[in-house]
């Protein structure tokens, strides 16, 4: 088997890009709404939290994946398509103070909402199950064939990776 019929996702498509943006937008749009129905500053507050929370991501985190390694000025995942690479790639494992901020952004942006979601149980019901469904997924349909055998959640399968490295 080579590369191009690997298992392994090798490359992204501008599909697989609005797919994964469609699943991440229903959980942020819900909290906007809960936020937005109670408080218009807060909702200000959060959506430069998202800002900040995204860009901690993608430099802490994305920067060491071999899809923000590779060639040409922009990215291209499931991610960030077409952003430009505003910071050095640094390709291997990430450091402890990368694998804390990787962590606590997404998780500040999960935990902010809650407060103005239990107000509204419809509200709070949606955000956790499209949370749950876009997790779910990634976890399912990318984790098991990643080809950034040094991220921390990585699930790729041992022979996998070994084939990959021999190809």
């Amino acid at each position: 088997m080579d590369k191009q019929t690997s298992p392994l996702r090798q490359r992204y498509t501008f599909m697989d890009f609005l797919y994964y943006t469609t699943l991440v937008v229903v959980p942020f749009f819900t909290a906007f709404y809960a936020i937005s129905s109670q408080s218009m500053g807060w909702l200000v507050f959060y959506l430069i939290l998202c800002m900040a929370a995204i860009a901690v991501i993608y430099r802490f985190y994305c920067s060491h994946c071999p899809h923000y390694t590779r060639e040409g000025r922009t990215t291209q995942c499931m991610f960030f398509w077409g952003v430009p690479k505003f910071f050095k790639p640094r390709p291997g494992p990430l450091s402890l103070l990368d694998k804390a901020l990787a962590f606590m952004a997404p998780a500040l942006l999960i935990v902010f909402p809650l407060y103005w979601l239990f107000q509204q149980p419809g509200l709070l019901v949606i955000f956790v199950l499209s949370l749950i469904t876009f997790l779910s997924t990634v976890r399912r349909n990318e984790c098991r064939r990643c080809i950034y055998f040094d991220c921390p959640v990585n699930k790729t399968p041992e022979e996998l990776k070994s084939h990959d490295h021999a190809a």
